[in-house]
């Protein structure tokens, strides 16, 4: 939360691991002991979160149809978030738009997502097309519902994050059935 305020307030260029750990109350070697470097602190949860993703898909019922996997999936992570993941949002939104680096970091956290996913469906058996498929419609479910429940302008914003990508996978999946 220190490194993400500082981000906000000063920009994520100018914004030192100096900075992050006085604001933290850390020295700089504890710092190091937790994050490579600056940009480990965005993507710090990026492993947990693909691992949730396929320990759902992973574990939804035998004859789940690969979609009703990955809504199992994106309901396993989505649980895992709490409040603490909520504030955060816009922080950590606002740091990734101002900087071109973190974008593309955000990209490949996708990207992993992604995979995880397709990993987990190729072992339930689903074609590797289908599961590819699948696990974008997860990724890009999990990514809009992450949105809704983190903007502060949102009336419906409150609430569980399962709700929100759970809602948002549902509209994905009708959307995508009006495609052919």
């Amino acid at each position: 939360m220190a490194a993400l305020g500082l981000f906000a307030e000063q920009g994520y260029d100018t914004t030192t691991v100096a900075q992050i750990a006085e604001r933290a109350g850390l020295t700089r070697s504890t710092f190091f002991r937790h994050f490579a470097d600056k940009k480990e602190i965005l993507t710090a949860g990026q492993n947990a979160l693909s691992r949730l993703l396929a320990e759902g898909i992973e574990t939804a019922p035998a004859g789940a149809t690969p979609m009703a996997a990955v809504a199992a999936g994106l309901e396993r992570a989505s649980g895992e978030m709490t409040a603490f993941n909520r504030e955060l949002g816009p922080l950590l939104r606002a740091a990734i738009e101002a900087n071109e680096e973190l974008r593309n970091r955000q990209a490949l956290k996708s990207i992993g997502m992604a995979a995880a996913m397709v990993a987990a469906l190729t072992r339930r058996g689903v074609a590797e097309p289908a599961a590819q498929v699948a696990a974008e419609i997860g990724v890009l479910a999990f990514k809009v519902g992450y949105a809704r429940w983190t903007d502060p302008a949102r009336d419906d914003a409150p609430g569980e994050l399962a709700d929100h990508t759970g809602a948002a996978f549902d509209e994905l999946r009708s959307a995508a059935a009006e495609l052919h």
